[in-house]
């Protein structure tokens, strides 16, 4: 995606020509030099490193910007040859089918490795794909989707190789990010034994992936706007679902909602409406 840069650290007619060459830097190029740049570090030659780095990370920045707009540019171009009423129909408004509540990660794009079309979707992402009844955020995304929207589906999707549960599993005081992370801490305890019990440490690193998108499913039933909607009109359904970045797809964790939401019921039923 980006070319190659060759070494800052050559001869200053090679490392022109090298500019000449290359219009963008390359990640690990770019990732070194901004480190070296904040550092105020320089090269054993003691040649003026900083400043170099600097317009290059400067231009880096301005090649990444300028390039989302391209790729903009070009989307809305093809969508539109595609099917000249495609934005009419965008502006006029959105009717999803499904609520998507996913991990921050940068690499799960919801409509993408779901084949869905924009408008097909509600998306909420934050990390590790948390459903907590303090967050308002998420709190109001699931009663907009579901009282507003009509949503018909509500997936919570996690994915393998989760940093927030992995930082999770970690004994250690990560901040600000600890209460967010308890949570998650929180799915261990009460899964524990079975936890413990896998031996292999990446195994039950991904089972704690699927057992944390169950306990958002539950999280989900919880709520009095899925209860309701459900008890007058049969849906939305929750669905608990795990992307695998090695092959691609996605994995049904195959939630049984009827019974989830049976057992939730006799301490968080909500079914008969808001108090007056």
């Amino acid at each position: 995606m980006f070319s190659t840069r060759a070494r800052c650290t050559v001869s200053s007619s090679t490392r022109q020509a090298a500019r000449s060459s290359a219009n963008t830097l390359s990640r690990p190029l770019f990732s070194q030099q901004l480190r070296m740049a904040s550092s105020g570090s320089s090269t054993p030659s003691g040649s003026n490193w900083r400043e170099r780095a600097k317009e290059d990370i400067t231009n880096y920045l301005r090649q990444t910007h300028d390039k989302v707009f391209e790729n903009n540019r070009s989307w809305a171009a093809e969508q539109k040859a595609k099917d000249p009423a495609f934005f009419d129909k965008l502006a006029a408004g959105q009717n999803p089918e499904y609520l998507w509540i996913g991990c921050s990660d940068s690499r799960i794009p919801a409509e993408q490795i779901t084949g869905l079309e924009p408008g097909d979707a509600f998306v909420h992402r934050n990390i590790a794909n948390l459903v907590c009844n303090t967050d308002l955020n998420v709190m109001s995304v699931i009663t907009y989707a579901v009282q507003h929207l009509k949503v018909k589906h509500i997936v919570v999707c996690g994915h393998y190789g989760c940093g927030g549960v992995k930082a999770a599993m970690t004994p250690q005081d990560l901040g600000i990010l600890n209460p967010w992370l308890r949570n998650i801490r929180d799915v261990y305890r009460l899964h524990e034994a079975e936890l413990d019990a896998i031996k292999d440490q990446d195994a039950r690193y991904n089972r704690l992936v699927e057992l944390n998108v169950v306990e958002q499913c539950r999280n989900v039933i919880k709520t009095a706007g899925v209860q309701q909607s459900y008890a007058e009109n049969k849906f939305p359904i929750v669905h608990g679902w795990v992307f695998d970045f090695h092959d691609g797809l996605l994995k049904d964790l195959r939630v049984d909602f009827e019974a989830m939401l049976q057992g939730i019921q006799k301490i968080y039923n909500l079914t008969q409406g808001a108090a007056r």
